[in-house]
Order: structure tokens, then sequence, then C-alpha cells
């Protein structure tokens, strides 16, 4: 990913982290916790497709892991992150922006039940029976409610953020390409002028050219003249 792009994943990622952590867990909600951090990657990934959604589900998932209220094993939620992030950016579209929000709201829903499941499904796995014994059918209701509800507020404002960073300008960091960064920053002041600049030389040349030719063709008849008139003085 651009540097762009890895400093303001980092920033959102960092921030949705210590809010799961200092306020949203600590709210005693009945069955799962909302989850800002997957919400977050969501946004992310719907922006960036599903390579930078992978890479940024698998780093905070890892962050996740290492923070000091986990007392899970290390890599269990970056992995599901990582399969959530790479699923949730396929349903990018060419154009890079949902029609609507049905698609990102059917995305959300999908990945707070996917990750649940995910998570209780490695958990399992590595012997935790935690969700198990909680309930895995309250813990999918209630995380697929509490995400919903959460992601109108957040959801939209990571995409708009990363999509506001993708169409700035002097945002990029020169690794896309000579070519592409010199076009966007040309029309960006106000369009492509080499193209509009060609015709102008070429008239301009050609206008040489007429005058140079019609030059030519007054001397010669200049001289033609004087000719004709030194001749009858001759005679």
């Amino acid at each position: 990913m651009r540097v762009s792009r890895t400093l303001l994943s980092a920033i959102l990622v960092t921030v949705a982290l210590m809010l799961q952590v200092t306020v949203l867990a600590r709210l005693h909600l009945p069955g799962a916790t909302p989850d800002l951090l997957l919400l977050t990657v969501l946004g992310l990934a719907l922006v960036y497709g599903h390579v930078g959604g992978c890479l940024v589900g698998f780093f905070a998932g890892l962050l996740a892991d290492l923070a000091p209220p986990a007392d899970h094993a290390v890599g269990r939620y970056a992995l599901v992150l990582c399969v959530i992030g790479y699923a949730a950016g396929l349903t990018r579209p060419e154009t890079g922006q949902h029609r609507s929000a049905t698609v990102p709201m059917l995305v959300v829903a999908a990945g707070a039940a996917s990750s649940t499941l995910l998570y209780a499904g490695v958990g399992a796995l590595v012997g935790d029976s935690a969700a198990r014994d909680v309930g895995l059918g309250s813990l999918l209701l209630t995380a697929t409610i509490y995400d919903l509800l959460l992601a109108p507020f957040t959801v939209p404002l990571v995409m708009a953020m990363a999509r506001r960073l993708e169409s700035d300008p002097l945002a990029g960091d020169g690794t896309s390409g000579g070519g592409g960064g010199g076009d966007t920053a040309v029309s960006w002041l106000g369009g492509a002028g080499p193209r509009r600049r060609g015709p102008r030389r070429i008239r301009y040349g050609k206008a040489a050219r007429l005058g140079g030719t019609r030059s030519t063709l007054l001397s010669r008849s200049a001289r033609n003249r004087a000719g004709r008139i030194k001749g009858v003085k001759r005679l």
C-alpha cells in the first residue's frame, strides 16, 4: 500500500482500538460487544479492495491480539480480520464506489456474523470453549445487531476519509508511476495543456512557412520587375 494509505489506516485502527477497549468494552451490554475495530476494517476494505482489506485486517487483528485486555492466543483475531477484510474487499465495484448503502450494510451484517463464527471456530481448534459456554446463537444475534446499529455512524465516515485521501492529488507519493501522477497534477491545475498547444505550434509553423514562401515570391517579383525596368532604361 501507499504511504498515505498506511498512515490513514494506522491512525484509524489505533483510534478504533482505543475506543473499543476504553469505552465499548466497559458498557457491559448483554451478549457480544460492539466491534468498532471490525467496522473500521470493513470501511477501509470497501475502498481499498481485497488486498488492502486483507493487509489492514491482519495488522488490526494483530494489534488487538497484543492489546493488554486480550486473553486469547496471539494471531487468532488477526486471522479472523484478515479473512474478513479480504472478503469485504471483493465487493468493491470497478468504479470504486457503491451506488447505495445496501451493499455496505449487507457486508457489515455478514462480517459481524462471520467474524463471530470464525473467532469461535479458531478458538475451538486451540481449546477455547468460551463461546460455546456463553451461547453461540446469542453472540451471533447480538453482535450483528450492535454492529448494524453502530455501522451508520462509523463506516461512512471511514469510507469518506479513505476516498478523500485517494482523490487528493497532493497525497500521492510517487510510487504509482510518473505518467499517472503528472496527468493527475495537470488535470488538477487546470486541464491537459500540451494537447492544445500542439495545433498552435502547427498553425504557427504553417504560418511561418506561408510567410517565408510569400516573401520569397515577393522578392522574386521585385527582382523581375527591377530587371524589366533596367532593360527599358537600356533601350
